[in-house]
C-alpha cells in the first residue's frame, strides 16, 4: 500500500512540467514527462499530419512506464490520462488556464491555426477534466488554476501536503 503515483494532466501551456519537475524536487519522488520519453523511445505508431505532431503508442508507453510504476514514487506528466491502468494514480490533478494565459502560452510555443484553436477548445469545454473524471474514481480528481506565478506556489504547497499526507496514511 506504500506505492504511491500520482499524475499531473491538462491542455498544453497549462505549466504540467514545471509543477512537476518542481514537486519532484521537493519530495524527493521521481518525474516523467511521457512526451519526452516516447520522444526518447520513439513510442510512435505514426504521424498525424493535420496536427503536425507524431502519434503516441500509448500500449508501448504503458510497458515502458510499467516497472517504474510498480516501485512507486512518481509523478507522471502527461495532456490526457485515459489509457494508464486506473491502479497506478493515487491522486489525479488537472491543471486548468484561462483562456488569455494559455493563448498566450501556446502562441509562444509556436502553436497556430487548428492545432491553437483546437488545444483552446479542448480548455474551454473541460475535455481533459471530464476525461479524468470518467477514468478515475471522482473524489481523487483535482482541479487546481494555473494562471500565475502565485497560483504555481500555491498549487506546489497544497500537493506537498496531500503527498506528505497520503504517505502518512499509507505507510
Amino acid at each position: 500500500a506504500g506505492l504511491s503515483g500520482f499524475v499531473s494532466v491538462g491542455t498544453p501551456g497549462v505549466g504540467k512540467t514545471t509543477l512537476g519537475k518542481e514537486l519532484a524536487s521537493r519530495t524527493g519522488m521521481t518525474y516523467i514527462n511521457v512526451g519526452d520519453m516516447a520522444k526518447a523511445g520513439k513510442l510512435y505508431e505514426g504521424f498525424d499530419e493535420e496536427y503536425d505532431c507524431p502519434i503516441l503508442d500509448e500500449d508501448r508507453v504503458v510497458d515502458e512506464l510499467e516497472d517504474k510504476m510498480s516501485e512507486g514514487g512518481v509523478i507522471v506528466d502527461y495532456h490526457g490520462c485515459d489509457f494508464f491502468p486506473e491502479r497506478w494514480f493515487h491522486i489525479v490533478f488537472v491543471l486548468r488556464t484561462e483562456n488569455s494565459f494559455l493563448y498566450d502560452r501556446l502562441e509562444s510555443r509556436g502553436y497556430k491555426g487548428k492545432k491553437l484553436q483546437d488545444n483552446i477548445q479542448c480548455e474551454i469545454f473541460q475535455t481533459i477534466y471530464e476525461e479524468a473524471v470518467l477514468s478515475y474514481r471522482e473524489e481523487i480528481v483535482h482541479q487546481l488554476p494555473s494562471n500565475t506565478p502565485e497560483d504555481l506556489e500555491r498549487n506546489l504547497d497544497q500537493i506537498t501536503q496531500w503527498i506528505e499526507q497520503w504517505t502518512k496514511d499509507n505507510n
